[in-house]
């Protein structure tokens, strides 16, 4: 009985030492491998020239200051068109921008459940909503306005039309 035991195991470790061998063919694809690139190495590299490219073309934002700009305080000048809520006054505080007319009545909505008598005026010039949350005649009024609602809405800004 030992006899067999021991011949299953030196069978079984012939085995192991035979199946863990290295072919020679593995050795030959490596070398063969490397040495393919260190031929591509060798070569002299020919650059492409890299395309130019036009860089795009930046408009300069259209924000000014108005003459009676004592105060500092920036307001953006634009051509626009009042599409709901009351028609504004000489200064808007613009609480939010939107390309779709949707999201500008969401926050109108969200506006008028605060208190606020909302309007959304619409910039052909750029194709976007803004939603003016109040507008005064005094730009100092609206000044303190916009500051207050910064509270809330951080992006706050004065609007002025052209």
């Amino acid at each position: 009985m030992k006899k067999y035991m021991l011949a299953c195991a030196g069978l079984c470790l012939a085995l192991t030492f035979v199946s863990c061998r290295s072919s020679e063919s593995a050795y030959k694809k490596a070398y063969d491998k490397a040495k393919a690139q260190e031929a591509r190495n060798a070569e002299p590299q020919v650059e492409t020239p890299t395309p130019v490219v036009t860089p795009l073309e930046t408009r300069p934002a259209t924000q000014t200051t108005v003459i009676d700009n004592t105060d500092n305080v920036v307001v953006r000048s634009e051509n626009f068109s009042v599409i709901t809520g009351p028609a504004l006054k000489a200064f808007g505080v613009v609480v939010g921008s939107f390309s779709l007319k949707a999201n500008a009545e969401g926050l109108t909505g969200t506006l008028k459940a605060n208190g606020y008598t909302p309007s959304i005026v619409y910039n052909a010039d750029r194709n976007m909503y803004r939603v003016v949350a109040t507008s005064f005649d005094s730009k100092s009024d609206a000044a303190r306005s916009r500051d207050q609602l910064r509270s809330t809405y951080e992006g706050a800004w004065l609007i002025f039309k052209k």
